[in-house]
């Protein structure tokens, strides 16, 4: 059943979370959230989505207000620790937000940054977690030709497992574990493919992940049906539901890893949902991406409701605090203009 517009405004809250850095070029994140008879949901596009893609949102948000989330197979889900683009000396202060978590992300590819930046982050997130898993995202940043050397020159850095030393120094085993994979190293299918190609004859043994070329695609399955991807990344909004996000998995035939989309504490729970009822031991799961809350000041929860306890979140419903809706609350203006926004996605589902 979808609720009506009015059904969904009368329960509507927008909130703005205030965010310790910088990421995705905001220091505020706007979601708007609706409680629904099954519990709690999100509806949090970024402001520049059309309505096309953002009804994908609030399509989620229904489903997990009023139907609630899937069977879990789990109580608790894997998840990365995720460093922004921020400088090296940065790295190990971030990190320790994520207590316990053995797989981290690095944002790479930055505008503005060099390639001895990101090799500079990851050294610096070898040195905090010696022995990590590392997974790079370059959100569409590099050329074929750049991610081909970029690749390369970060996973010798990660097998050399030697935070001082940059690559090339010295000798660099290649027996040792690499770069977990490259999130969407290059914006577009065809270029993942020749990626891909090129990676291979180069003999670098990194898997290549794709994020928006699924999540902002009409076709999610068109970039590995065309040999673009060896894993990924999916998110529950964008997908429109834990149960969508399911099913594309299952047709997608590698491995996922389940992931925000900078989501309050109401959307990680959605992510955290969907990952809990992936098939598979659950060794077999990718660790997810679910670990963004640390990157808000404050959240609609207080920490404990939804904390990292040794590298993993609980599958646990959220529900908001009442105070925190309040003091969180974004003004007149900027809820106006999540209404108008939310009646025009609504015609769309």
């Amino acid at each position: 059943m979808t609720p009506t517009t009015d059904e969904l405004l009368e329960r509507l809250h927008v909130v703005s979370l205030p965010m310790r850095v910088r990421f995705r070029g905001i220091t505020e994140r706007e979601v708007a959230l609706v409680e629904g008879p099954a519990g709690w949901g999100e509806f949090g596009p970024f402001p520049e989505y059309a309505d096309d893609e953002a009804a994908h949102w609030l399509r989620s948000a229904v489903e997990m207000a009023w139907q609630g989330p899937p069977p879990a197979r789990r109580d608790r889900v894997a998840v990365n620790a995720t460093v922004p683009a921020v400088p090296a000396a940065d790295v190990a202060g971030i990190l320790e937000r994520f207590p316990g978590c053995t797989t981290v992300k690095v944002k790479v590819a930055e505008a503005g940054q060099e390639l001895a930046d990101d090799v500079a982050r990851v050294a610096a997130v070898l040195q905090a977690r010696p022995g990590a898993r590392v997974r790079v995202d370059a959100n569409g940043g590099w050329t074929v030709e750049e991610a081909a050397a970029a690749v390369r020159v970060l996973d010798q850095a990660v097998r050399a497992a030697d935070g001082t030393r940059a690559p090339g120094s010295g000798p660099v085993s290649l027996d040792g574990p690499g770069l977990e994979y490259v999130e969407q190293p290059c914006a577009t299918v065809e270029e993942l493919v020749e990626l891909r190609a090129r990676l291979a004859a180069d003999g670098v043994r990194v898997d290549v992940a794709a994020d928006e070329s699924i999540r902002r695609a009409e076709d999610p399955l068109r970039v590995v049906r065309a040999g673009g991807a060896d894993r990924a990344v999916v998110k529950v909004a964008p997908l429109g539901g834990p149960r969508r996000l399911l099913a594309v998995a299952a047709e997608l035939g590698v491995p996922v890893t389940v992931s925000s989309a900078l989501d309050s504490a109401v959307g990680v729970a959605a992510g955290v949902a969907a990952a809990a009822a992936l098939p598979g031991d659950d060794d077999e799961v990718p660790a997810a991406g679910l670990g963004t809350g640390g990157f808000f000041r404050h959240d609609v929860v207080p920490p404990e409701a939804l904390a990292l306890v040794d590298g993993h979140l609980p599958v646990t419903p959220v529900r908001p605090d009442a105070d925190r809706l309040a003091d969180l609350r974004a003004d007149g203006t900027r809820r106006d203009w999540w209404v108008e926004r939310l009646r025009r996605c609504h015609r769309l589902l």
